[in-house]
């Protein structure tokens, strides 16, 4: 297991055989998004993204009782008061590096999944939760002001009819529940977690990295509104495919009826 450092302890990465394992490590205050983990989070995943070793990145929460509780209330009054200090707080935000991440990303949810946290889980291609997992963003119960984007994101997840119940009600919700609305693809027991989506992610792994990237690619651009979409770009990624020697070692290895070892070239 290789360690990456990440500049904070409350931020940990760990690359084993293929698969980044990112930890948010903040049990104390239920792993709490506080402004130290934001700040660091576009750089790790800037590295994520270079290292060639890195197919498939894992989000997860420390301990048992959350993947992210939300955002570190505790430094609202400060950071997210005044116009000037909102606008700072914003910049510190990912967005841009999770969309320069082209590996698949899968988000491991145990225990509370709310708010910062949610909007960081929306960002995973995949998300797996326990059953005893619960969703929400209370931020009806907060007074504070909510942003397009993040609307935006658990609406293109869910609808908008789901996207209206959970942000008006400020209400919890079930693993069953966040099954039925589509924000998690499966719900496992607690002590299967692990070992499902490490069996997921070791899969994804193992199958040809160009591939992977081209068709999340285009699962990105399907998420745009049809005018905007970059189908060039996607059609691109295809063609590179054809052009790889993993499609060469696709075709021997099933001629051969064994395994194809993919190398990303």
């Amino acid at each position: 297991m290789r360690r990456i450092e990440t500049g904070t302890d409350k931020l940990l990465a760990d690359v084993e055989d293929g698969v980044a394992r990112v930890t948010f490590n903040q049990p104390t205050k239920r792993n709490a998004l506080s402004l130290e983990m934001r700040a660091a989070l576009p750089k790790l995943l800037q590295s994520l993204q270079d290292d060639p070793e890195v197919r498939v990145v894992v989000l997860t929460g420390a301990g048992t009782e959350a993947f992210i509780s939300g955002a570190d209330i505790s430094e609202f009054g400060q950071q997210r008061t005044s116009p000037e200090s909102r606008a700072e707080y914003d910049r510190q935000g990912a967005d841009s590096a999770w969309l320069a991440l082209e590996k698949p990303v899968i988000a491991m949810i145990r225990g509370f999944c709310m708010g910062g946290g949610l909007l960081t889980a929306l960002q995973a291609d995949i998300r797996i939760a326990s059953d005893d997992a619960r969703f929400g963003i209370p931020a009806g119960r907060l007074g504070l002001g909510y942003g397009f984007g993040g609307v935006d994101a658990l609406a293109q997840v869910v609808g908008a009819a789901w996207a209206a119940e959970i942000l008006f009600s400020a209400r919890r919700l079930t693993a069953p529940e966040a099954l039925q609305a589509g924000l998690v693809s499966r719900v496992v027991p607690g002590e299967r977690l692990e070992a499902e989506v490490g069996e997921l992610a070791r899969a994804i792994r193992d199958n040809a990295p160009l591939t992977v990237a081209a068709l999340k690619a285009a699962l990105r651009e399907w998420r745009r509104e049809p005018a905007r979409r970059d189908l060039a770009r996607v059609a691109a990624r295809v063609e590179a495919c054809f052009r790889s020697n993993d499609y060469r070692e696709g075709q021997r290895a099933f001629a051969e009826k064994r395994r194809p070892k993919f190398t990303g070239t």
